[in-house]
């Protein structure tokens, strides 16, 4: 269905250059756009009209036109004045809004192509027959992003990516749920994931700076047919999921740098907490109080430089290997030894993981 603010675009369109005043009706006789005020008498007069099997007629000082949708009657049009050159006018409305409907159909279809096609709901033979008839190129570089916003049905949000790439009707721009907004974007032969990256950051600060959202952009890999449009797609929400995760403090994730959040997201929970078990025991890391955490934080920061951690803690070197002497007693793991080291930040972002999941569940 075309936008009534489409239609009223169009109509006072034709009315600056013919002169001619227009309105567009559905067939319950109700004013969805138009260039005067239209009397309540006009109901009854559409309404019989829409029965008759006339395309068009004359009355009360306009003359009518049907617009059909595949031989159903979508609108009627009003155009005010019974002469030979109002007649032309008022075909020439019909005979645009129809076109528009031909339009706004294709895109509908498109549209929901796009979304099966995202969530596997298609036959493999279904999708290139369907991306035939659409004229969807199914041979191509394509990668898909998603557009997280912070708020449900952020409209101004969606409009503004579709503004950004309104002009590039090899893209497509979708919405799988409330939250997130899906860009599926064909690429030039020479792209690679750099441009991705600097895709992302123009649709982020598009979004920051022209619809006031906070978003996070999470994008998958690149695929050569349509039919693995759906495998970019699932990457990028693992992306997304794994960057709330373990890199909370970016805003654009992807999924081939995602490094060893990926691996821990797909552990299963009973083997987490297996391992959680076997490396404290009856403890757990939100044991620790908010001293030992800080100082655990900053010595990975500083990649277990003692020196340095404890000038950027303002506290003694000899305050520090009493912390972490403090720690190894009590988790029987050094964090001066680098596989101590690395056994405990996988227990850490573990830990993170099993949170999100509990979380998830609620």
């Amino acid at each position: 269905m075309i936008s009534n603010q489409i239609l009223q675009s169009t109509i006072e369109g034709l009315r600056g250059i013919a002169r001619v005043d227009l309105c567009v009706m559905d067939t319950e006789g109700k004013a969805l756009a138009s260039t005067i005020t239209i009397a309540d008498g006009y109901e009854s007069a559409v309404l019989a009209f829409a029965e008759s099997p006339a395309d068009s007629q004359v009355l009360q000082g306009f003359q009518f036109f049907k617009v059909f949708d595949e031989h159903q009657l979508e609108y009627v049009v009003l155009a005010k004045g019974d002469s030979d050159d109002v007649y032309m006018i008022g075909k020439i409305a019909a005979f645009q809004i129809q076109n528009l409907l031909v339009a706004y159909k294709e895109r509908y279809d498109k549209d929901n192509f796009i979304k099966n096609l995202l969530l596997d709901n298609l036959l493999l033979v279904d999708i290139y027959n369907r991306a035939k008839k659409l004229h969807i190129e199914t041979d191509v570089r394509r990668v898909v992003y998603i557009i997280e916003t912070k708020h449900e049905k952020d409209t101004n949000a969606l409009e503004t990516v579709r503004g950004l790439y309104a002009d590039k009707i090899k893209d497509f721009i979708t919405a799988v749920d409330e939250k997130n907004i899906i860009l599926v974007k064909e690429l030039k032969p020479n792209e690679g994931y750099d441009d991705m990256m600097k895709t992302a950051r123009v649709v982020l600060d598009m979004l920051n700076t022209e619809a006031l959202s906070k978003v996070h952009i999470a994008f998958g890999t690149i695929v050569n047919e349509i039919k693995d449009v759906s495998r970019s797609y699932k990457e990028a929400k693992m992306a997304l999921d794994v960057g709330k995760i373990f890199y909370s403090g970016r805003n654009i994730v992807a999924y081939s740098n995602l490094g060893i959040g990926r691996l821990i997201y797909q552990l299963p929970m009973p083997l987490c907490k297996m391992f959680i078990k076997e490396i404290f025991e009856n403890k757990s890391p939100d044991d620790f109080d908010e001293e030992t955490l800080t100082t655990i934080n900053k010595f990975f920061e500083n990649s277990l430089n003692v020196s340095e951690t404890s000038r950027q803690l303002y506290i003694h070197r000899n305050t520090l290997v009493y912390r972490l002497d403090k720690l190894q007693k009590s988790t029987n793991l050094d964090l001066r030894v680098f596989e101590d080291a690395i056994t405990f930040k996988i227990a850490l972002m573990v830990v993170k993981y099993m949170k999100y999941m509990e979380n998830m569940e609620y």
